[in-house]
């Protein structure tokens, strides 16, 4: 990957950035994203964040390559405290764990007061950020789901806004859990990742019912999140 040919995954971040963005892309590693927004938008402007110094350092020298440095300011910290208060529009966090990137958000909130849009992409528990967007304000106006290598990616777009607009108030929990907008898109990958997923939960059902100690709490939440993967199947 370089910036001239971006992943699928941060492809499909890019395109949820509008024209002539400001906005941060927190653990940016070698910066690709910022520079690929910057160079194919003259308008954008960027903040890359990076924790650890070698990215850091790479993302620096990656700026310069594309003599960006008087729109992308790579910055050297830790998730949203790198950011001053009110400072950007946009903020990207992308290739890290769902609870990662919820805490990340939580410990930077202050940060985020002119926010307009948050574009996370989890590569593991999506559950943890829509629940995060839901608590803080942001509207869940998109889904993206797509396989890269292998793994299955979603990326979620939240907008400042009405958090309960895109959500279903009966199916609260199942659509926390697996997505509004990709039950209703009902696209073959997601199609896919349910019927992966349902495998796994009647496995384990299977050995909790099997337990010495039997968990009837755990098994009634086996049993209904099952369902669920049946109904976004059938």
């Amino acid at each position: 990957m370089n910036v001239n040919q971006l992943s699928k995954r941060l492809t499909n971040v890019a395109l949820k950035l509008p024209r002539g963005a400001f906005f941060a892309d927190i653990g940016s590693d070698h910066a690709y994203l910022p520079c690929y927004v910057c160079l194919n938008d003259p308008s954008a402007k960027a903040i890359a964040g990076e924790v650890n110094h070698g990215p850091y350092k790479s993302a620096w020298k990656e700026v310069e390559n594309h003599d960006l440095e008087g729109r992308i300011d790579v910055r050297l910290g830790n998730g949203l405290h790198v950011l001053n208060n009110n400072e950007v529009r946009q903020v990207v966090i992308a290739g890290m764990g769902g609870p990662l990137i919820r805490d990340i958000l939580e410990s930077g909130k202050e940060k985020l007061s002119e926010t307009e849009r948050i574009i996370a992409q989890p590569n593991i528990d999506a559950r943890s950020v829509r629940q995060w967007f839901f608590r803080n304000g942001y509207d869940l106006v998109d889904e993206v789901i797509l396989e890269e290598n292998g793994h299955i990616y979603e990326i979620l777009v939240g907008d400042r806004g009405e958090p309960a607009a895109s959500y279903d108030s009966s199916q609260l929990e199942k659509q926390l859990w697996l997505g509004p907008h990709l039950l209703k898109k009902a696209e073959e990958v997601f199609l896919r990742k349910c019927k992966m997923e349902l495998e796994k939960k009647e496995y384990v059902l299977s050995q909790v019912k099997q337990a010495s100690v039997v968990n009837e709490e755990k098994i009634l939440q086996l049993q209904k999140e099952i369902s669920w993967l049946k109904e976004a199947t059938e």
